[in-house]
């Protein structure tokens, strides 16, 4: 469990996204795209949420480039510790896909990928997180399996309900790392991996 919870609502979001036409699930392919902010892909309408909803003094915020998107700010442990950017809701069946890949550029820091799905606890939205590492200054694949996301309530960790992938409402990403100072990750593609794509991978490393 981490030190400090975090609030569960920040307002109503109006908008839907469905995405895309490669998330047919009746022939994956070994991945598909989801975003790699171009012109190109869809534009999931990322907003900002910091610890200053719950009285925290972290910053945080994003800036979007043909072919990127740039996440940096400052995380403050006194008083929260996270920042953290979302998308506006998203329709999304991944459930013939093994998990997330990421392609990062990072600063050493842990982040977190975060899900939302259809799943409520005691009436309401659960959240599914999984931490991954990046290389400073250097471009590296993450890939997340879905069966890695802890259900969460307000930051606090749940036993249930696992995590189903054909039901994904929105994504995110955050920096929750119980560290103080500045941050910067670039994040330049979103995709989902089938299993087969996971398996060769791991071969390849033997």
């Amino acid at each position: 469990m981490r030190a400090n919870p975090i609030p569960l609502t920040y307002g109503l979001l109006l908008m839907t996204f469905v995405v895309p036409p490669q998330a047919a699930a009746d022939a994956p392919a070994n991945e598909i795209l989801l975003t790699d902010f171009t012109s190109d892909s869809a534009d999931l309408g990322w907003y900002v949420v910091n610890d200053n909803v719950m009285g925290g003094r972290s910053e945080g915020g994003f800036r979007q480039e043909q072919g990127a998107l740039h996440f940096t700010g400052d995380t403050n442990t006194n008083g929260g510790g996270f920042s953290s950017i979302r998308t506006s809701p998203v329709t999304l069946d991944l459930s013939n896909y093994a998990g997330i890949r990421l392609h990062v550029k990072g600063d050493g820091r842990l982040y977190t990928w975060r899900l939302s799905t259809t799943a409520l606890w005691r009436g309401r939205q659960v959240s599914y997180w999984a931490d991954f590492k990046t290389q400073k200054g250097t471009w590296t694949t993450v890939d997340i399996p879905f069966y890695r996301f802890i259900p969460r309530f307000r930051g606090y960790q749940l036993d249930g309900p696992k995590l189903d992938s054909g039901q994904i409402t929105g994504m995110g990403l955050m920096i929750y790392d119980n560290q103080d100072g500045p941050f910067e990750l670039d994040l330049a593609s979103v995709r989902a991996y089938a299993a087969t794509a996971a398996v060769e991978k791991i071969r390849a490393a033997d």
